[in-house]
């Protein structure tokens, strides 16, 4: 059988027994997505992306959702990505995903004018160390990461205190992977960061993450919470303009933002893959999404 749109997702999500309300979730966000499609006249299904029997040529165009467990299984990511782009039309474009897959796109991003906060990278194989780079460029508390990740891997905060005990697993880190520091926004823990939906290169919904008291990550793998939330209008401009300086534009796009140090937004993070876009809290969104894709056609 041939399909319009493929919906693609990770094995553990597609045909789970038993989905505790984590999964119960990427369910309802691939229902949700999944109807809106089919009202507007589109023959759709949903597959594991690792999944070897299928022919890709089969389907017309493939939307990336839950496949988080690619960020364990880049190489493979990677070659499926090569493979099946061409084969089918990918949703977003192969050339966003490339480019959102590594977080250098935050450097592209500040040249073509969007507030980001100071970002330092350290490439495979520096010969440096977290002291040095603390006294060189003046950061006190910061943050640690690296510059291919999701779900807060290897993602440490750091101050004067515990640097010295974090050294050895940073010298390991950059000996395998480029890693990327900032200094680290306080306001994350007191308003929590934003995180605005943009389809079609206008704004849809948003929503707040918060932080767990006494923790800094705002991802509910460690006790976040999301929250409905009204944006500004500078915060709505500003998420729009963000998505506008990515070429090609997004067919969908998750803009987190952060408040850097004098009170303006900031991209912590532009999602342009896989994101959560949490469809639950607007349902709407859903069908301005079909929408968008209807026009690719």
């Amino acid at each position: 059988m041939n399909y319009d749109i493929t919906i693609l997702t990770a094995e553990q999500y597609l045909n789970p027994l038993q989905p505790d309300w984590y999964v119960s979730q990427i369910l309802q966000e691939d229902k949700l997505i999944q109807t809106a499609l089919e009202q507007n006249g589109f023959r759709v299904h949903r597959i594991d992306w690792t999944n070897k029997r299928f022919d890709w040529s089969d389907t017309t165009a493939v939307l990336f959702r839950a496949v988080w467990d690619y960020t364990q299984r880049y190489e493979e990511f990677q070659k499926f990505l090569n493979t099946v782009s061409t084969q089918t039309t990918l949703i977003n474009p192969l050339k966003t995903i490339l480019w959102n897959l590594d977080k250098h796109y935050l450097h592209d991003l500040q040249r073509r004018g969007i507030n980001i906060p100071k970002t330092v990278y350290i490439e495979k194989g520096t010969h440096t160390s977290l002291e040095l780079l603390h006294k060189e460029w003046k950061f006190a508390d910061s943050i640690l990461k690296p510059v291919m990740s999701a779900g807060a891997r290897h993602t440490y905060r750091l101050n004067p205190n515990n640097r010295a005990e974090h050294e050895k697993i940073f010298q390991q880190l950059i000996s395998e992977e480029a890693m990327m520091l900032q200094p680290f926004l306080h306001s994350v823990m007191t308003h929590g960061e934003v995180t605005l939906m943009v389809i079609g290169g206008k704004y849809t919904h948003a929503v707040l993450k918060k932080t767990k008291p006494g923790d800094f990550r705002v991802q509910d793998d460690y006790g976040g919470t999301v929250h409905a939330y009204s944006p500004t209008q500078v915060e709505i401009d500003f998420a729009e303009t963000t998505v506008a300086a990515c070429t090609p534009m997004p067919v969908y796009a998750r803009v987190d933002l952060l408040q850097d140090e004098n009170g303006n937004p900031a991209v912590s993070e532009l999602e342009l893959i896989e994101p959560e876009l949490w469809f639950r809290f607007y349902p709407s969104a859903a069908d301005r999404l079909a929408e968008e894709i209807q026009k690719m056609f």
